[in-house]
Protein backbone atom coordinates (compact mmCIF):
# COMPACT_ATOMS: atom_id res chain seq x y z
CA UNK A 1 0.00 0.00 0.00
CA UNK A 2 2.50 2.27 0.59
CA UNK A 3 4.19 2.22 -2.89
CA UNK A 4 0.87 2.52 -4.31
CA UNK A 5 0.76 5.85 -2.09
CA UNK A 6 4.40 7.12 -3.06
CA UNK A 7 3.43 6.91 -6.10
CA UNK A 8 0.06 8.71 -6.00
CA UNK A 9 2.61 11.61 -4.26
CA UNK A 10 4.90 11.83 -7.47
CA UNK A 11 1.66 11.93 -9.78
CA UNK A 12 0.25 14.49 -7.78
CA UNK A 13 3.25 16.49 -7.54
CA UNK A 14 3.92 16.06 -11.55
CA UNK A 15 0.27 17.40 -12.24
CA UNK A 16 0.32 20.35 -9.16
CA UNK A 17 3.51 21.86 -11.04
CA UNK A 18 2.13 21.55 -14.58
CA UNK A 19 -1.23 23.22 -13.35
CA UNK A 20 0.71 25.78 -11.88
CA UNK A 21 2.83 26.63 -15.03
CA UNK A 22 -0.67 27.28 -16.72
CA UNK A 23 -2.74 29.11 -14.04
CA UNK A 24 -1.30 32.50 -14.93
CA UNK A 25 -4.07 31.95 -17.92
CA UNK A 26 -6.75 30.56 -16.08
CA UNK A 27 -10.03 31.97 -14.97
CA UNK A 28 -10.74 33.20 -11.69
CA UNK A 29 -12.49 30.43 -10.39
CA UNK A 30 -9.73 27.67 -11.90
CA UNK A 31 -7.16 30.00 -9.19
CA UNK A 32 -9.99 29.65 -6.57
CA UNK A 33 -9.85 25.84 -6.85
CA UNK A 34 -6.72 25.80 -7.27
CA UNK A 35 -6.13 27.53 -4.18
CA UNK A 36 -8.52 24.82 -2.33
CA UNK A 37 -6.32 22.22 -4.03
CA UNK A 38 -3.00 23.86 -2.11
CA UNK A 39 -4.48 23.13 1.02
CA UNK A 40 -5.05 19.29 0.28
CA UNK A 41 -1.71 19.48 -1.17
CA UNK A 42 -0.20 20.75 1.80
CA UNK A 43 -2.47 17.95 4.28
CA UNK A 44 -1.29 15.24 1.75
CA UNK A 45 3.00 15.88 1.82
CA UNK A 46 1.97 16.40 5.99
CA UNK A 47 0.73 12.87 5.94
CA UNK A 48 3.13 11.51 3.39
CA UNK A 49 5.94 12.70 6.14
CA UNK A 50 4.41 11.05 8.62
CA UNK A 51 4.03 7.65 6.75
CA UNK A 52 8.16 7.91 5.47
CA UNK A 53 8.95 8.40 9.32
CA UNK A 54 9.38 5.09 10.55
CA UNK A 55 9.56 6.57 14.31
CA UNK A 56 5.64 6.97 13.70
CA UNK A 57 3.10 4.27 13.64
CA UNK A 58 1.01 4.24 10.42
CA UNK A 59 -1.88 1.75 9.83
CA UNK A 60 -3.01 0.92 6.55
CA UNK A 61 -6.67 2.28 7.74
CA UNK A 62 -4.59 5.83 7.94
CA UNK A 63 -2.25 5.41 4.69
CA UNK A 64 -5.64 4.50 3.15
CA UNK A 65 -7.54 7.19 4.41
CA UNK A 66 -4.56 10.20 2.98
CA UNK A 67 -4.61 8.08 -0.26
CA UNK A 68 -8.66 9.07 -0.15
CA UNK A 69 -7.74 13.16 0.01
CA UNK A 70 -4.90 12.29 -2.03
CA UNK A 71 -7.15 10.94 -5.33
CA UNK A 72 -9.22 13.82 -4.66
CA UNK A 73 -6.98 16.15 -4.86
CA UNK A 74 -5.95 14.08 -8.53
CA UNK A 75 -9.41 14.77 -9.59
CA UNK A 76 -9.26 18.33 -8.52
CA UNK A 77 -6.19 18.86 -10.51
CA UNK A 78 -8.00 17.16 -13.52
CA UNK A 79 -10.96 19.76 -13.44
CA UNK A 80 -8.46 22.60 -13.01
CA UNK A 81 -6.50 21.40 -16.15
CA UNK A 82 -10.00 20.93 -18.27
CA UNK A 83 -10.54 24.34 -17.38
CA UNK A 84 -7.65 26.34 -18.17
CA UNK A 85 -7.81 24.16 -21.44
CA UNK A 86 -11.37 25.32 -22.72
Amino acid sequence: MKKEFDSLLAKLSAQRDELNLQLHLASMEAKEEFAEAEQKWELVKQKAGEIADDSIETTDEFIGAVKVVGEELAEAYQRIAKRIAD
